[in-house]
């Protein structure tokens, strides 16, 4: 393992030369162990899943870089050395997994679960938070941390699944969140809104959203997205908060669908 993110924490299951491989990449502030619930689906065991941790998410040391097209720069990387046919990301983490195919970098299917399109897609919340510490430096951040375990909790998984993801969250260094969140929110911004640069690829993908929570997708990008013949939109009903654990069956069938689509 030489490349810069050889040091990345990983959860791996399955083995190499597996029936087909896949690189997972958690939401943002989440960590690889996101994917357990994932890993844990019958319809995977033959694949090898490999769940990596983005530096400086979950209390990991942060890069110096922390853009996202940095992260999709290294993580392409990450899945050309390990072998991955197919890409699945959370959150910022499906954002990533869109620049990887937006560069050029994975030319591989995509899996995007709950990605933003543009800054409007993103919670109002968030977008608040970022102006916010604009002024106050860090600060909101830390409050931010302290008020998770509320907002984690409107998810339907069971309390002990949520614990342990409240625990991931509440390692984050608030530092290293108002930079990594600045940098991914003006990443949205320098293109206004990425749904074109997905249909561009021409690589297949699947967005997946709940009806409301995860963020969601303009009319407009809705319409763009779905006259993309490479490009599934698929659409969870009621809310949806923590998809690839709330969803891991779903999840699984779109992972065997964008591995029958890598041969």
């Amino acid at each position: 393992m030489s490349g810069a993110w050889a040091s990345w924490e990983r959860r791996e299951n399955g083995v190499a030369g597996a029936a087909g491989s896949a690189l997972l990449l958690p939401g943002g502030m989440c960590r690889a162990r996101q994917y357990d619930d994932l890993m844990a689906e019958p319809a995977l065991a033959g694949v090898r899943l490999v769940a990596v941790t983005l530096p400086g998410h979950g209390g990991t040391p942060a890069p110096h870089d922390t853009s996202v097209e940095n992260y999709a720069r290294l993580a392409a990387e990450c899945a050309a050395e390990l072998g991955c046919d197919v890409v699945v990301g959370h959150s910022i983490g499906a954002n990533v997994a869109l620049e990887m195919a937006g560069s050029g970098a994975f030319a591989g299917p995509v899996v995007l679960l709950a990605p933003c399109f543009s800054r409007e897609d993103e919670a109002v919340f968030l977008r608040a938070m970022d102006r916010l510490a604009g002024v106050l430096g860090h600060l909101p951040y830390s409050a931010m941390l302290k008020l998770v375990g509320g907002m984690a909790k409107q998810s339907p998984l069971p309390p002990d699944r949520i614990a342990s993801l409240i625990a991931d969250l509440r390692r984050n260094d608030p530092r290293a969140m108002r930079r990594a969140i600045h940098d991914y929110l003006r990443y949205l911004d320098r293109h206004g809104t990425v749904a074109p640069r997905l249909c561009q690829t021409g690589v297949p993908a699947w967005v997946v959203h709940g009806e409301s929570g995860d963020g969601g997708m303009t009319d407009a990008e809705r319409r763009t997205l779905t006259a993309c013949p490479q490009v599934t939109v698929v659409t969870i009903p009621g809310p949806s908060f923590f998809t690839p654990n709330e969803e891991p069956a779903l999840v699984a069938e779109l992972v065997v669908a964008a591995l029958a689509k890598s041969r």
